[in-house]
């Protein structure tokens, strides 16, 4: 499967906005598509159709938030939807002066101030805002459990080779 590309609509009458330029940016993404498309519950959904303005604290400036996903049930609620690796809900750990630590603290960071304004706006609209990752989905049903990998076969026992002297 292919970690991004175009989801076909099976159901247009379901989506809301232009359900012929709908994006996946990952296989996790692609998988809840799949289910806001076909669960009967659902009565609505969009991906990318809402965006929110957030300040990100690291450089002082606004940004604009595309929200993975806003899906309405047939009770009428309504939730929005961010879909992201488990990882990137925590704090990062290994406090130091690494690279690698530095862009998983800013991308906390901003996690983190999107996050905030997400939860504020919908909030106002008396929506839910939540965070999906990999355990999510799996616990839902909305994604099968990941293959486990298969044991490896044992080598084959070692041959001794006499030296010629």
């Amino acid at each position: 499967m292919a970690y991004s590309g175009r989801y076909k609509v099976k159901n247009p009458k379901k989506y809301k906005g232009d359900f012929t330029k709908v994006v996946y940016r990952s296989g996790w993404e692609r998988y809840a598509f799949i289910w806001c498309d076909t669960h009967d519950e659902i009565v609505e959904w969009s991906s990318e159709e809402i965006v929110v303005p957030y300040f990100y604290e690291a450089d002082k400036k606004y940004h604009r938030y595309f929200i993975d996903l806003k899906i309405k049930f047939k009770s009428n609620e309504v939730i929005l939807v961010e879909i992201k690796p488990h990882k990137e809900t925590e704090v990062p750990k290994r406090p130091d002066k690494s690279k690698r630590y530095i862009n998983e603290a800013l991308t906390y960071v901003k996690n983190m101030n999107k996050w905030e304004a997400a939860n504020s706006f919908a909030k106002d609209r008396g929506w839910k805002f939540q965070i999906w990752t990999e355990h999510t989905l799996h616990s839902m049903g909305i994604m099968p459990k990941l293959n486990k990998l298969k044991p490896l076969k044992p080598l084959a026992p070692f041959k001794k080779v006499k030296k010629k002297v």
